[in-house]
């Protein structure tokens, strides 16, 4: 069984390692690995390969920036010749991004079977161009790999057929799980001259939060409240720091702009940093302060407190659980849940049903069993 597994940002890159780990070992699986190239630079690109251990691509499409439509397009016309080139069985496409899609319905105009891991989630909010990515993606896949109970509910209401949805857990969970004495080990903490459980960490990389300006000085309002108390530290994603530069919140938009003030506080703006070391700023962090989806999971795991800037949550079982509170934009509100977990422990709660770190080997278990069904339909043809 050919599988074209496709990725092109860095969650993807995150989901994916897991499942190409997985398939290694079966004989019968032969993976061919497609990079969209849709982030392209080291920090959010190559690094995660060599930390994750996943195998160089076989493809790069090398497709780049640009609109939603232009992006989406160009992943489309480079993708197309690989379907004939490779006659997979299977496209697998992983998350909400533009490649997702992209790919996913090159595959499905040409009679491939979809694979789409992460399936089922939604926000119910169409201004954000994932949750369009997710919906669609969706309605093309013939195996819809499930995260969270939320998933199983959405995906029935929308009238999928039972027998596509696969309800087996977080590859993301996987991939944490899998590097967590790489975690231990990272010095990041130390270096940067922090101390556990004595900063807050920040990313914002979201349209509705980094691309208005008064939304994004207001958020730089409030991220300076917070660093009168307490350094925060601010990995900056490379569509904010242009927006940051474009803005004139600060003079270029890089560290040396935000720099720490003599008392230790205040904001620091990073580069983008890598997996491992990101991961070790979650973990000692006092709290998370985020617009992202995939670190409001990896926050739960990781038992540290996550207030996520939006007024919806396509997670909503982090939120469930009690690990995750929706906080929204507005300052006094932020300010307030900042106050409230900055003095209270979390509360105990329970993990999320089977993030275990085995759902790539439930997927792969899946995949094998159709492919067996695949095969002896053929036959009988």
């Amino acid at each position: 069984m050919r599988i074209l597994n496709v990725v092109g940002a860095r969650p993807n890159f995150v989901k994916i390692a897991p499942l190409m780990a997985e398939y290694r070992k079966y004989k019968e699986i032969e993976p061919i690995l497609v990079h969209t190239g849709q982030h392209y630079d080291d920090a959010m690109s190559n690094s995660f390969f060599e930390e994750l251990e996943i195998p160089q691509p076989d493809v790069n499409l090398e497709v780049g920036a640009g609109t939603h439509a232009v992006q989406t397009a160009e992943i489309m016309k480079r993708f197309e010749p690989l379907i004939s080139e490779y006659n997979p069985e299977i496209v697998a496409v992983v998350g909400d991004v533009n490649s997702t899609l992209a790919c996913a319905l090159v595959a499905a105009k040409l009679r491939v079977r979809v694979a789409h891991v992460e399936a089922g989630l939604r926000s119910f909010d169409r201004g954000m161009p994932e949750e369009i990515n997710r919906i669609l993606t969706d309605a093309l896949s013939d195996f819809l790999f499930v995260t969270e109970p939320s998933g199983l509910d959405n995906l029935k209401r929308e009238g999928v057929s039972p027998d596509k949805i696969f309800f087996v857990g977080n590859v993301m969970i996987d991939a944490l799980m899998r590097n967590f004495s790489k975690i231990q080990k990272s010095s990041i903490v130390s270096t940067l001259g922090l101390t556990d459980k004595g900063y807050a960490l920040i990313t914002l990389h979201r349209p509705s939060n980094v691309d208005r300006p008064e939304t994004l000085r207001r958020i730089f309002g409030v991220l300076r409240a917070i660093g009168q108390d307490m350094p925060v530290i601010f990995p900056i994603h490379p569509r904010t720091r242009a927006n940051i530069r474009k803005f004139g919140l600060f003079e270029s938009g890089d560290a040396r702009d935000a720099s720490f003030s003599r008392n230790g506080h205040g904001v620091q703006l990073l580069e983008p940093v890598r997996y491992i070391d990101f991961l070790t700023l979650m973990r000692s962090a006092k709290f998370v302060l985020t617009d992202s989806g995939g670190i409001q999971e990896e926050a739960t795991v990781l038992r540290v407190p996550c207030l996520t800037m939006r007024q919806n949550t396509e997670r909503p079982v982090t939120v469930e659980v009690g690990a995750n509170v929706l906080v929204g934009t507005d300052p006094e509100d932020v300010l307030d849940a900042v106050r409230q977990v900055s003095n209270q422990p979390l509360p105990p709660y329970e993990m999320p049903l089977m993030w275990d770190g085995h759902a790539a080997e439930r997927i792969v278990r899946v995949l094998i069993r159709q492919a067996k069904w695949i095969a002896s339909e053929t036959i009988a043809a």
